[in-house]
């Protein structure tokens, strides 16, 4: 799995510490872009839709384009723009909207949409697709749909495809086989242990299977 730490980390000398890490840097809250674009090995540019979301904002999608185009490009990749709560209509409208090439964005599944729709982006040839949701991580609603995910996955493909977890960095000793993930617990929390570059190292340390024996499915209500 690359773990990618999510920003603002303040103070910067605590950032400056990081370098080498991988970053996550949401459009909602992009203070620390360039010194991660310096320091770190990769740069995940996220929408900031989430963000929007719990704000009630309406997000600018032309804008989120002009704030990638100067700093979109490989190793770096930016989560296509997509709709909390949204119809997967809704969603593929805004892939095929993606102005970039598909190989800089990652399209997001949402955990309540049809899995049918995960397996259409796999095929469709995105090189990474998101899992994201507000659902509570962990929980038997949430954990019994990332089962149910990975079984169709490996029903449908021969190799387990490019998955990120959006909010899910958590999972880095979890049971899924994700390839990437991102969070802001060391920017929330690295105080506590006094030093954000130690409380990474302490996460990067740790690592997912890579492979997924399907599981039988356990119905949950709510």
């Amino acid at each position: 799995m690359i773990h990618y730490h999510g920003t603002p980390i303040t103070p910067r000398s605590q950032l400056q510490r990081m370098n080498g890490r991988h970053f996550c840097v949401s459009y909602a809250e992009p203070r620390d872009l360039r010194p991660c674009l310096e320091i770190g090995q990769s740069v995940m540019l996220d929408n900031g839709a989430f963000s929007a979301f719990t704000r009630g904002v309406k997000p600018n999608w032309n804008q989120y384009y002009g704030w990638l185009e100067p700093v979109l490009t490989h190793p770096h990749f930016a989560i296509i723009p997509d709709v909390i709560d949204g119809t997967p209509e809704q969603q593929d409208e805004l892939c095929e909207a993606w102005p970039f090439a598909d190989y800089l964005g990652a399209p997001v599944w949402h955990l309540h949409e049809p899995i049918e729709r995960l397996i259409d982006l796999v095929s469709a040839g995105w090189p990474r697709v998101c899992f994201g949701e507000y659902w509570i991580i962990n929980s038997p609603k949430w954990c019994g749909r990332m089962d149910e995910a990975f079984n169709e996955l490996v029903r449908q493909f021969t190799d387990i495809p490019w998955i990120h977890g959006l909010r899910m960095l958590g999972q880095c000793d979890g049971d899924w086989p994700l390839a990437s993930a991102d969070s802001t617990n060391v920017a929330q929390n690295f105080k506590v242990y006094g030093c954000a570059e130690c409380m990474a190292a302490r996460i990067d340390a740790k690592q997912p299977p890579s492979l997924w024996a399907p599981r039988d499915i356990q119905m949950v209500l709510s």
